[in-house]
């Protein structure tokens, strides 16, 4: 078996309305699909909720869950902020520019851009406190071949020593930045 693409990523959120709101107002997206049940299907379990599918693009589809009976959603407090993201990716780094503005246009507050040399991104939460990530790919071919080329070196390294490999070190010196 090999995968073919992710179809839908499902998170909960806190209120389908705002949720929907955000993600067609603030990123543009479609709301392709709404569901809603009395009773879980897959056990049947009594617990109404309202499913959501945001078009995120390409195929792949950003799904969200309202449980209103279940406690108030949290988050893992043993995971920093910025570990568990969303991200999008966006054309080109002007696109990217552009929707900061749109992004911070509607009173949300925009980390970014940052450079992560073969990727530039920005950082926000939506109203359930999911962050999100827009980025666009800036690196080249022979840069992305040069981190394929160490990537199980690294993972085997980082496996024995919990401690970051330096293969890829290059990607941040100083001669590559300039």
């Amino acid at each position: 078996m090999k995968i073919q693409q992710i179809h839908h990523v499902a998170y909960r959120c806190k209120d389908a309305k705002e949720t929907v709101d955000f993600y067609t107002r603030v990123l543009n997206m479609d709301f392709i699909l709404a569901i809603a049940e009395d009773k879980v299907p897959s056990t049947k379990e009594p617990d109404p909720y309202m499913h959501l599918f945001m078009d995120a693009g390409n195929g792949n589809i950003l799904a969200f869950f309202e449980l209103p009976n279940s406690p108030e959603m949290g988050k893992d407090q043993n995971t920093p902020d910025w570990v568990q993201h969303i991200a999008f990716q966006v054309e080109d780094e002007a696109t990217l520019l552009e929707a900061k503005e749109n992004i911070e246009r509607h009173g949300v507050e925009v980390i970014g851009p940052t450079n992560h040399e073969i990727i530039q991104s920005i950082y926000f939460f939506d109203p359930n406190g999911h962050r999100l990530e827009l980025t666009t790919i800036t690196g080249t071919d022979e840069m992305f071949k040069k981190l394929d080329d160490v990537k199980w070196d690294m993972l085997d390294e980082w496996s024995k020593t919990k401690k970051a490999p330096k293969q890829a070190e290059w990607l941040h010196s100083k001669e590559f930045s300039q």
